[in-house]
């Protein structure tokens, strides 16, 4: 299970998160973050970092986000 980055971040782009991943899984995209979910290890690390709460365990994105699974998968969707 990988990280989501979700409304939050749009627009806002604090780089905590990216500080502190250690597998450097996190990309900008634009106006804000993606988690590339092929590299994350799940230590959660950018959730605790982050100063919008914008980062959600996968499976713990609440309904009204969830649409930001789609664009982080279609962000590395090459």
């Amino acid at each position: 299970m990988a990280f989501v980055i979700t409304s939050r971040c749009a627009g806002e782009m604090w780089a905590e998160c990216v500080e502190v991943c250690p597998v450097n899984c996190i990309q900008e995209g634009g106006n804000m973050y993606f988690i590339d979910p092929e590299v994350c290890i799940d230590c959660g690390a950018c959730e605790v970092a982050c100063p919008a709460e914008a980062i959600y365990a996968m499976d713990e994105v609440p309904i009204e986000e969830q649409e930001f699974i789609k664009l982080n998968k279609e962000f590395f969707s090459f």
